[in-house]
């Protein structure tokens, strides 16, 4: 054997060294795709969520909710296709008003103008795995 022969193919070492840098790069991306698609399912869930809670300001009675609803209940005098009517009906959300507090707004507590108050509350969306909270102000 020459030693033209002998240095015409790959030893063992250097291709153990070729595969172990093939794994780590594949390892790196598997895991960089794992971590997108958890990001990802996370996001679509949250949007969701946020969608539904707009539901909520839409609605004539947006703040004045305590009971469990159907997402169509709170947007059924909205235009919508069949498909999305269909789906909000299987949805169900609890929604809670609390009032956090209730500030007056008058100068005079003598006089017999009726009484102006701002009143500051929060209502929570509540679906089965997710939720959403929207601050509210309303003048009285």
């Amino acid at each position: 054997m020459s030693k033209r022969d002998r240095h015409a193919a790959f030893t063992l070492i250097e291709v153990m060294v070729a595969v172990m840098i093939i794994s780590v790069v594949i390892m790196a991306l598997v895991r960089m795709y794992s971590n997108n698609t958890f990001l990802f399912s996370s996001y679509k869930k949250q949007s969701a969520v946020s969608q539904y809670s707009s539901f909520l300001i839409g609605n004539k009675e947006y703040g004045h909710l305590n009971k469990d609803v159907s997402l169509y209940d709170l947007v059924h005098e909205f235009d919508m296709n069949d498909d999305l009517r269909r789906e909000l009906k299987q949805e169900h959300a609890k929604v809670f008003y609390q009032v956090l507090k209730t500030l007056s707004l008058d100068e005079e507590s003598n006089t017999s103008a009726p009484q102006i108050s701002l009143e500051i509350g929060k209502t929570v969306l509540r679906l089965k795995k997710e939720s959403a909270a929207l601050m509210r102000l309303q003048l009285q």
